[in-house]
Order: structure tokens, then sequence, then C-alpha cells
């Protein structure tokens, strides 16, 4: 039987957020991710005897089918919690029950001090799953999927359309690193993070890359490889959905912002999506609709991130 490759330890302990990860290891990440969904049998047993503690603030379809698939299918097992943390006992009493227990956490949690303090508090590797600041996990399978799709990521133009959110601020971070071009349109008031745009400029001068902020989807969209969104209103934001259908009305994607695109473009979304919101139900169920090639390789990205930690 062949053996599985040798694996990249990261540098840092922990994924709290997307710049623990060295432009390097971000790279290496990608690559592991690949060969993991090419040759799943290689690595069947690699975190055997591993068990990782998944704990959960907000509800989750893809975040925690693929991680607890992810898991499974490396070998190790799984424990879930449910509910807010820090809530019941001490965040820092939590953290270090759980790092006698097990070998990793994986958390999805409303905010980023939430994540940082189980990093500081736990031995055990800590993997940030989604935060109100960043979406590590996404934007590598967004990486993985971009560069499945025209073959290398240096180059590429990737078009944020929406708010300015924890999903945006991770894409930007990755693509500025990365050598990809990144333009942001939002709405006034709804733009991302000012000290993301800055680091994100500041990564970029070493790629290449442009970062570009606007409050025009077209100029955003002008010659770009892919065009992404996600919901108007996230989970936390509800009561704010009626205030940000008014906001975000004219930054939905639909077939008349694809005019402005590169020959070939890309629809990506992180799902769920709110059809007939930030995207038509034509545009999402086109052929240039790649939201499930997304889906698929949250599963291969975070296999090759537990890898990495883990193994």
């Amino acid at each position: 039987m062949t053996a599985a490759p040798l694996i990249l330890k990261l540098t840092n302990p922990d994924v709290t957020k997307d710049l623990d990860l060295s432009p390097a290891e971000l790279r290496a990440v990608l690559d592991l991710a690949a060969d993991v969904k090419r040759s799943p049998g290689l690595y069947r047993h690699s975190l055997s005897g591993k068990s990782i503690a998944l704990l959960f603030e907000k509800p989750s379809l893809r975040t925690r089918m693929t991680f607890e698939l992810a898991i499974q299918q490396l070998g190790g097992f799984f424990v879930g919690y449910e509910g807010l943390i820090g809530k019941r006992e001490p965040l820092k009493d939590m953290a270090r029950n759980l790092d006698r227990w097990v070998d990793g956490i994986v958390a999805r949690t409303f905010l980023q001090k939430t994540i940082d303090g189980l990093a500081q508090w736990s031995k055990a590797p800590v993997i940030n799953a989604l935060s109100d600041m960043f979406h590590p996990c996404q934007a590598l399978a967004d990486m993985q999927t971009l560069r499945e799709h025209f073959g290398a990521l240096h180059g590429l133009k990737l078009a944020f359309v929406g708010d300015g959110n924890n999903v945006a601020n991770s894409l930007m971070l990755c693509a500025a690193r990365l050598g990809v071009d990144f333009s942001l349109a939002t709405p006034p008031n709804y733009e991302a993070s000012a000290a993301i745009i800055t680091q994100a400029r500041e990564l970029a001068t070493a790629t290449g890359a442009n970062i570009t902020i606007t409050t025009d989807p077209a100029e955003a969209a002008r010659s770009a490889h892919a065009i992404y969104t996600d919901v108007w209103a996230s989970m936390g934001a509800e009561n704010e959905a009626a205030e940000r259908r008014t906001a975000f009305s004219e930054y939905q994607v639909d077939d008349d912002l694809f005019t402005h695109t590169a020959p070939g473009a890309i629809f990506m979304h992180c799902l769920p999506a709110k059809r007939g919101e930030e995207v038509t139900d034509s545009i999402i169920e086109s052929a240039r609709s790649v939201v499930f090639d997304q889906a698929e390789n949250r599963l291969h990205a975070q296999k090759a991130l537990l890898l990495m930690l883990l193994s």
C-alpha cells in the first residue's frame, strides 16, 4: 500500500485567522487539499487515534458536515458541543478542560475574541470555523475552487459584491498573498474593516495584487474572473434584515452585472443563499455557478488543515 506523503507541519499552533498561515503555508494547504481530493485513500488513517472537539455557537450545514466527515475519513473521531462558549462556565475553564481530553478544537463562534480566548487557554490546536471577523476555512476552499477552474491563481481577479463581512475579510487577505486581484463593492456604512484593507494592501505589494475598494458593483466586476457574494444579513444580524434589503438593493448579482466580467467568469457564494436578494436564481442555477464545487472543497481544504495541524 502506498504511504501518505510527508506533511508540512504548520508554524503556528492554531489557525484563529487567515494570517496564522504564512504565504508558503497557505500555498502548501492548497496543494495538500488538491492531493487529498485526488487520492483520499492515501490519508485514510492519518489521524488515527486523534480526537477533535467541535464547538458550535451557530447552526451549520456545510461547516458541521464537512468537519465531521473530514475527521472520520482521516481516521479520527469527534465530540460535539452546542451553545454559547463561556455562558455556563468561564471560557478559560472550558478550554483547559478540553485540552486535557482532545487533540484539537474546531470552533464556530459569534465573536473573534471567543476564538482567541480558546487559543490562549488551550494547549490543543484551535481552528476558526467562522467568527464575526474571519472565515479562513471558507477562503481556503474558495481559493482551491478558483485554482481548479482557472489552473492558476496569480493574475486572476476576484470581485466581492455585498457586505464587507468575515468572508470578504478572509478572501481579501488570501487573495493579496496569492497574487489575486481583489475588488470589493459595498454600500456606504457596510465596508470591510479598514485595518484589514490596510493589511491586505501591504501584503499585496509582495505579490503584485491589486486591492480595490468601491461602492460601485460594476466597477468591482469589471474584467473579473469571478463574482462572489454572500447573504445581506448574516446570522446575528437578522434584526437588520429589512434595513439591509434597502441598503443593498443595488448590489444584487444578476445577468446584467456579469456583462462587465471577463469571458468565462464564474459565480461564487459561500451558501446558504437567499435567491432573489443577493443573487438571482438565473445566476446561481446557471452553468457559470460553482457554489457546489466550493461546498465540496470545504471537505478537502479542511482535511488539509487538520493534517497540517495534527498529523
